[in-house]
């Protein structure tokens, strides 16, 4: 087989074609206009704002959507218009009108009041897995209709019962599943009530930088350029292709057939440091890495004793110092580094001989075998490998089963699995969008990390509804001090890393922008 043949193998129809038309053997390269990824997209569930909630999903939305108002791209404690062009808030603290800009979908139709109202209403009425963000403003499929007006063919009014002030409800409005959608576009495919959430699965209408061409599970997704965009991209197309092998990641941007790749290793990112024709590019994350017990699982995984003694079963400096080098940072709390309020100390590390005590202590008898669902991905099959070995010397046996992160999503939502290594990513830029996750499940109501461990906390859901209503800012910040070491002491949750995201770039590839957040990849300004 050829050079060429084998690289259009590699890749996939969707750039193969292209590739084999025009590059010769010496040295592929891709089309000066065609921005090329090479990553897994397998964790991709859907590509409507409304569902959305996987790292794939959550780093297209910039680029195909917008909302009324965004996170600034260097400090996304800013917040700054969008499709709003101002906004007022009303003198009872619980309402915001919003004033449109002039936008275009890229259907061509105008962005219009009425489309704000279809798009946060069905958001809250389908009520999957980020439906729990804009459930902080008290909205629920009986009232959202009542909460979300026209005012005229430029306004819109949003109000809330929730007791928070107008700077927390315009955070909520920076996560994207507040992204508008074209009413017009998506409500004629709209199946037994579903909004059109079927047709978004796989398609886009929006009117950010980009529109879905095509999408093809676990093989590519294409973007093109929206022609109706009032902020133009520079590049006409964007392939995003699946590259499950972390290897073939490498040899893509290496020999110049992809632009980016994503996910590689810390060998292969050292190796890659000195190689003429790509950059690595350092990006600080606010991912946090952390395992997740299914309290209902089993007796031993609902006892505390068993999260305490794991909290010590975690070689957390090897992972991050020897295995990660430079990808991930040593972090135990739920929220991340910074975050206002974010704890920093590290009370935990790896003491076998603490954790056999505190097993034997609690009458919990060894050995066993513990099920360990993860991504079939790095880091996370390498850090899975670590958690094996370590928690092996204390006589727990973890199985791991690699998946598809789509499948491995399924089985966590649904409480089948006994123990999973996740991360986790804020939705906007608030302490309030981790504690939410992590310090929230009442009831078993609302989808949140809590609930899929199936860990019921009514007391540490009221504290963490009071942090959120405080106005006074230091006095919030102690709050979430607060909540996050009870979480940290105490919990099914077993905090360990920060990320540092490493992004390998071609020499050719200029102006690619990423944020702290994981929804802060923009395409849009990119040039080759």
């Amino acid at each position: 087989m050829s050079i060429i043949a084998s690289r259009a193998r590699l890749l996939g129809t969707a750039f193969g074609l292209a590739l084999l038309l025009g590059t010769s053997a010496a040295r592929a390269e891709t089309p000066p206009n065609v921005l090329v990824v090479a990553q897994s997209i397998d964790d991709a569930v859907s590509f409507d704002p409304a569902e959305g909630f996987e790292l794939t999903t959550v780093q297209s939305f910039n680029n195909l959507y917008q909302r009324l108002v965004q996170s600034n791209r260097e400090d996304g404690t800013k917040i700054e218009p969008a499709l709003a062009a101002s906004w007022a808030a009303g003198s009872d603290g619980r309402s915001l009108t919003f004033e449109l800009s002039d936008a275009k979908f890229s259907s061509g139709n105008p962005v219009r009041p009425e489309d704000v109202i279809f798009s946060l209403t069905r958001a809250v009425k389908l009520n999957k897995s980020p439906a729990f963000i804009l459930n902080e403003l008290g909205w629920k499929a009986d009232n959202v209709d009542a909460a979300v007006t026209k005012v005229d063919d430029k306004h819109v009014k949003l109000t809330w019962s929730a007791d928070v002030g107008s700077g927390f409800a315009l955070s909520l409005l920076t996560a994207p599943i507040a992204s508008v959608v074209d009413e017009k576009t998506v409500e004629p495919q709209a199946k037994d009530g579903d909004f059109g959430n079927g047709w978004l699965k796989t398609n886009s209408a929006g009117s950010g930088a980009y529109t879905i061409a095509t999408y093809t599970p676990h093989e590519a997704l294409v973007l093109q350029a929206n022609a109706s965009s009032s902020d133009k991209p520079k590049l006409d197309s964007v392939i995003i292709r699946n590259v499950p092998d972390v290897g073939a990641r490498r040899l893509l941007v290496e020999q110049g057939d992809a632009d980016i790749a994503r996910g590689l290793s810390a060998d292969q990112i050292e190796a890659l440091k000195t190689k003429s024709g790509v950059k690595v590019l350092s990006v600080p994350s606010a991912r946090t890495d952390y395992i997740l017990l299914n309290t209902k699982a089993n007796p031993t995984l609902g006892n505390p004793a068993f999260w305490e003694a794991a909290r010590y079963l975690v070689d957390y400096d090897g992972i991050a110092k020897n295995l990660l080098r430079g990808q991930s940072t040593v972090h135990q709390a739920f929220l991340p580094v910074g975050f206002p309020g974010a704890l920093t100390d590290t009370p935990f590390k790896l003491d076998v001989e603490k954790a056999k005590k505190i097993l034997a202590d609690a009458g919990i008898k060894t050995p066993f075998k513990v099920e360990f669902i993860v991504f079939n991905d790095q880091p996370f099959l390498s850090i899975a490998q670590s958690l094996q070995s370590s928690f092996a010397q204390a006589g727990i046996t973890l199985d791991i089963q690699p998946g598809v992160a789509s499948d491995i999503y399924a089985r966590g939502r649904s409480g089948k699995f006994e123990m999973t290594l996740r991360y986790w990513i804020p939705d906007y830029f608030d302490p309030h969008s981790n504690a939410s996750a992590f310090a929230i499940n009442k009831d078993n109501s609302a989808n949140t990390a809590a609930k899929y461990a199936g860990w019921v906390i009514p007391e540490l859901t009221d504290e963490t509804l009071s942090a959120v209503k405080e106005q006074d800012a230091a006095k919030r910040v102690a709050l979430y001090q607060d909540l996050q070491k009870k979480i940290q002491a105490s919990s099914p949750f077993i905090f360990m890393l920060q990320g540092n995201d490493q992004v390998v770039l071609s020499d050719k590839v200029k102006n690619y922008a990423q944020g702290l957040n994981a929804d802060q990849v923009y395409y849009d300004k990119v040039e080759k």
